[in-house]
Formats: structure tokens, sequence, C-alpha cells
């Protein structure tokens, strides 16, 4: 049943934001006329798809820090508008950076930000959740993917976001990227918090030696 409800999550998630762009951007006819769009969609579709694949859940586990749960609403909202409103200034040519490259340099981005998103699921597998929560038999990870930034399925996001905006050529776009960061930011304090408070000083070493988010920036 749980991987049920995550393929529906996934695939639902997906269509609602495609169908919000699709609405913003002048129904399909529209939308669809971009090959940089068609692309867009696809690779959502594919990815969604790969997501079905994974241990990746929204089990509370063994403790949850259940005050961060504003997190999710915050993205979710953020998540609305951004699917609707880089589209429709995009149709009516507001706020627009460039042409076609923006774009394709939108999708090359999208893409990454995909695999970036979606890598760190694999590798952590039922240790994965939605929520901010230690799962039963929780190891550390530090190495891979993990020996240089602690959090690359957030890079993973921003890139995302970005991308989406330039495939939209959306100045508005790139606002709502950094808007996410915010939320994001209180998303990592308390999963460091969470992850400080269960494996102690070798979390701390860990912490000592990587990136956050961005190699040698953050």
């Amino acid at each position: 049943m749980n991987k049920l409800v995550m393929a529906v999550i996934s695939l639902g998630s997906v269509t609602l934001y495609l169908g919000l762009a699709v609405w913003g951007g002048g129904g399909f006819a529209a939308f669809f006329s971009h090959p940089a769009l068609v692309a867009v969609t696809a690779v959502s579709y594919v990815f969604a798809g790969a997501a079905l694949f994974t241990a990746g859940s929204l089990n509370q586990g063994e403790r949850e820090d259940r005050g961060n749960r504003w997190v999710i609403v915050a993205f979710s909202l953020i998540g609305l508008v951004d699917g609707w409103l880089p589209a429709w200034t995009d149709r009516h040519n507001l706020w627009v950076i460039g042409g076609e490259a923006v774009r394709w340099t939108g999708v090359a981005m999208f893409t990454l930000g995909c695999v970036a998103r979606i890598a760190p699921v694999f590798v952590l597998g039922r240790r994965f959740s939605g929520l901010v929560a230690i799962q039963p038999g929780h190891e550390l990870v530090t190495d891979g993917l993990y020996g240089l930034v602690r959090n690359p399925s957030y890079v993973g996001l921003v890139v995302i976001t970005l991308g989406w905006a330039l495939a939209f050529r959306s100045w508005a776009g790139v606002a709502l990227t950094l808007a996410l960061i915010p939320p994001l930011v209180a998303r990592m304090d308390s999963e460091e918090r969470l992850l400080a408070s269960q494996f102690g000083a070798a979390y701390e070493a860990y912490r000592a030696r990587t990136w956050r988010l961005i190699p040698w920036i953050y």
C-alpha cells in the first residue's frame, strides 16, 4: 500500500504540476508548440517513473521532527505558484529572459536536477523519507554522493526549480526559486539537528569536512 501511495503522489504531483503549466501557457496546443517544453514534460514523467523503483517513503520512522512539517506546506504552496506563473508570464511575454537558447539551457538544468534529486533516494533506500525522521537501522552515509555535499538531493531540487524557470524564460520563476531557500534552509537545519543527536561525534566530524549545499561556498 505504501508503494501505491508513493506512486499516486509521484505521478499525481507531476501531472498536477504540468497541468498548471499547460493552463498558464494557454492550453495544450500553445504549450506543446515549444519543443523544449515537450522535453521538460518527457523528462518529468521519466523521473516520476524512476521514483517508483526507489525505496523512499513518507515513513515517520523511529523519531521524527514533526515541528518541521510546515516546510512541506511551504514547498507545496510555492510549487503550485511555480507550476502556473512561469508559463503564464512566458505566454504573455512578460519578465522573460532571452529566447530558445535559454529554454534549452533550462531543459538541461532541469534534467541534471532530476538526476541529482533522485540519485540520493536510490543511495539511501529505506532511510530516505519525505519527513525529517530517523528510520529503523539508520546508518550515516558519508561517501559517494555524500562525500562532498551533505544534501545532494536538495541541490537537485534547486537546480530543477531553476531549470523549470529557464525553460519558460521566466524571471518570476527565478524569484520563486529564491523563495524556496528559506524553507529549504529550515529543513536542512532540522535534519542536521536530528542527525547530530542520533550520530553525535561521527556526524559532527562529517559536517566539519563537507559542504552543506554548494561546494566551496555553503
